[in-house]
């Protein structure tokens, strides 16, 4: 099997640019034999190339790890909904902050938007499984639209997308029904021919759905509306522009990448961190400043200034000392002689 992988255009939303995660650190583990790995996908994920025929589908896959590993998948989000299942050992998993450490027959469910990661740092040993399935959505509040071959019920499909989107819960021991379900997949992906077993798959993840629907309706699930409120979807925005303060912003582009109306996203914003959009942006990129004066002294103030995501160094002079009380440069050398005391 060839670990291939094809670019394609990333799905940009205004300053934040999401990218599939490529799996490099499977991928270079399969070249050194680490690991049995097999999967079809499509987009720059790892696997044999899947057709037209399961758009929607990104990808499907196991591998299988019968010695301690040395790598690990760190943080990462994917574009779609994805369900990792354990056939057999233990792993590692995080989402959203929480680590578990996952049994024999354990699934996972992680949203578009749920940042998780496998291993801590390392995979465990066991046959772990995923299907990603591509929902057309970024942000917690935006609709679902599923591939037009998932053929359950408008009644059933809508059912089992209001429990995935109004509960957190993210781990599900499963049935005999899931587990055949992952078991069938496995042999599919292993005879499948540049897309002979479309037909298998669609019909095997259908009743995966099914299978689901049913587990998920039996676990007494409360829901809670407010998850999918477009406030989530800024709180979520915020969190990630810590990780993209350089970028230009403006209000605008803000509540773009958001996903949400301009009023809403300031509305938003001022509720979550009790400061204007632009505000909370100048406190943050100050905050990443005075980091970079404690970790650098060899750079200079206008390159910090730039790298914080400020058009000028004497506007970043300006506004640094507005709030600190004094210049970059008196900071720095506060910060210089605190550290020669500590050593």
């Amino acid at each position: 099997m060839k670990a291939n992988k094809k670019k394609i255009e990333p799905y940009k939303a205004d300053g934040i640019v999401y990218h599939a995660d490529t799996c490099l650190p499977l991928t270079d583990a399969f070249k050194r034999k680490k690991i049995k790995f097999k999967a079809l996908a499509r987009h720059t994920y790892p696997g044999d190339r899947l057709d037209e025929n399961t758009l929607g589908l990104n990808s499907l896959g196991y591998w299988d790890a019968n010695e301690s590993q040395d790598w690990g998948l760190d943080w990462h989000r994917n574009e779609g909904i994805e369900f990792h299942f354990l056939e057999s050992g233990s792993m590692p998993y995080a989402q959203e902050g929480k680590e578990v450490l996952l049994k024999p027959n354990d699934l996972t469910i992680t949203r578009p938007w749920e940042a998780h990661k496998v291993g801590n740092p390392y995979i465990g040993m066991g046959k772990f499984y995923w299907v990603i399935i591509d929902l057309g959505v970024r942000r917690p509040h935006q609709d679902w639209v599923w591939p037009d071959w998932i053929t359950l019920t408008p009644q059933d499909l809508s059912r089992l997308t209001t429990i995935l989107r109004h509960n957190e819960k993210s781990i599900l021991k499963t049935n005999q029904s899931i587990k055949e379900c992952f078991s069938q997949l496995n042999k599919a992906i292993n005879t499948d021919e540049k897309g002979s077993n479309a037909s298998k798959i669609r019909i095997l993840i259908n009743s995966l759905l099914i299978n689901l629907l049913d587990l998920l309706d039996t676990n007494d699930i409360v829901l809670n509306e407010s998850l999918t409120d477009s406030s989530r979807s800024v709180e979520y925005f915020l969190k990630e522009l810590e990780n993209n303060l350089s970028e230009q912003w403006t209000i605008e582009l803000m509540a773009q990448s958001a996903g949400v109306g301009l009023t809403r996203f300031t509305y938003h914003c001022k509720q979550i961190t009790n400061l204007t959009p632009m505000r909370y942006l100048a406190m943050k990129r100050l905050e990443m400043s005075k980091k970079i004066f404690q970790e650098d002294k060899d750079l200079t103030i206008a390159e910090v200034a730039y790298m914080c995501g400020f058009t000028s160094s004497q506007y970043f002079a300006t506004v640094f000392k507005k709030h600190e009380k004094c210049s970059p440069n008196e900071y720095r050398m506060k910060s210089e002689a605190k550290n020669l005391q500590l050593v």
